[in-house]
């Protein structure tokens, strides 16, 4: 229903600025209430971006395969010989901390900061469940996810869309399936995330909370996720919820602090300093990076580009706080990576999946919804007052 101005729009002012999450869910189609000029331009955007991607893709792809054949990795070399080594150590019985500074420092990572160090989370459950064990609980989560996504997208989705979202959770979540699943702390760190977002409920959110909580302590890079999260905890003034998030904030500290405090009792004076992370490597860090570690990569650039990048605008058409939250989680890492990220830094994409693609099966309507709003005359249409 169209309201009149006056003191429809004051109410819905006032409801908006009471809570930015309730005013979301109370737009059924969030695109399809876009000015008129606003909605031709998020389509010629959409479009531009598509054409670019693609581009940009294509020329990922091909550098990637070029470096891969005229530098190939050593048999030593790479992360994950790194973290095979360090394992190796400790089944010999040497400490977490002492194996792994040692490793990066024989082969020339750095260790100053200490966060590039990983924290021993996942080398001590390699340790004690053992690599295999680990890959069927990662297909596990995976499963999981499914699941759990199926059930959350109820009453926002069509069975053909939900059942969509389950094949998409397998095309941005395959990395499960790898065999070193299990030293990927980013990977592990996604499942457990995606799945925190699935999960959550205003009145039971704090499985959500252990899986979060888990997945900090696998990777503090997941912090971004949990400051988002207590932001719309505050804004829809759920004080409990918001005050499960500080403790567990605290906890992250305190266990940071700790960790900062071990890597730097096996720091050595001459060991390596980061070269930082001042990446600005724009947009293409992230597409490029989703499509190589993804089942989107089988598909030629062209194609793979746009179906890496059009998610985002998907989660923009999904009402309430999961369609809300998925996309700002989602465009934060966007920036990280766009910004921040170096080169070999291209798993931190890892992290938003593989919830980021279920955006896809929402394409069809987000561009239904820009559609109507572009093609609407009058002006917007306003929040329903029922």
């Amino acid at each position: 229903m169209v309201e009149r101005a006056g003191t429809g729009d004051r109410g819905e002012a006032m409801g908006r600025l009471a809570s930015i999450g309730a005013w979301w869910d109370g737009l059924e189609a969030p695109l399809r209430r876009l000015p008129r000029g606003a909605a031709l331009a998020v389509l010629v955007l959409t479009l531009l971006a598509c054409l670019w991607s693609a581009q940009a893709t294509t020329a990922y792809v091909a550098a990637d395969q070029h470096r891969a054949a005229t530098r190939p990795l050593k048999e030593d070399e790479g992360d994950y010989k790194l973290y095979q080594r360090t394992l190796s150590r400790m089944r010999a019985g040497e400490g977490y901390y002492a194996a792994a500074e040692s490793e990066q420092r024989a082969h020339g990572y750095p260790t100053r900061p200490f966060v590039t160090v990983r924290t021993p989370t996942m080398a001590w459950l390699a340790l004690t469940l053992g690599l295999p064990a680990l890959k069927i609980v990662a297909i596990l989560l995976l499963l999981a996810n499914v699941a759990a996504w199926v059930v959350a997208l109820e009453g926002r989705s069509w069975l053909v869309e939900r059942a969509a979202a389950a094949l998409a959770l397998g095309v941005f979540g395959v990395l499960a399936f790898f065999p070193l699943v299990g030293l990927t702390h980013e990977m592990f760190a996604g499942l457990l995330l995606s799945l925190a977002l699935a999960l959550h409920r205003p009145h039971r959110w704090w499985p959500s909370l252990l899986l979060a909580g888990m997945a900090l302590a696998i990777r503090e890079m997941a912090l971004p996720f949990v400051l988002l999260w207590g932001a719309f905890a505050l804004d829809a003034r759920r004080w409990r919820e918001s005050l499960g998030l500080a403790l567990l904030l605290a906890a992250f500290a305190a266990g940071m602090a700790v960790h900062a405090h071990f890597v730097a009792l096996h720091r050595l004076p001459g060991d390596l300093v980061s070269d930082g992370w001042e990446g600005m490597l724009g947009l293409a860090n992230f597409i490029g990076p989703l499509v190589t570690t993804t089942l989107v990569g089988a598909l030629p650039g062209w194609l793979a580009g746009p179906l890496a990048l059009l998610p985002l605008l998907g989660w923009a058409a999904v009402r309430g706080r999961l369609g809300l939250f998925a996309l700002l989680w989602s465009a934060g890492y966007m920036v990280l990576l766009s910004v921040f990220a170096r080169p070999d830094n291209f798993y931190w994409v890892l992290l938003v999946l593989p919830a980021y693609g279920i955006g896809i099966v929402f394409v069809p309507r987000a561009l239904a919804d820009l559609l109507a709003a572009a093609l609407r005359r009058g002006r917007p249409l306003a929040r329903s007052g029922g």
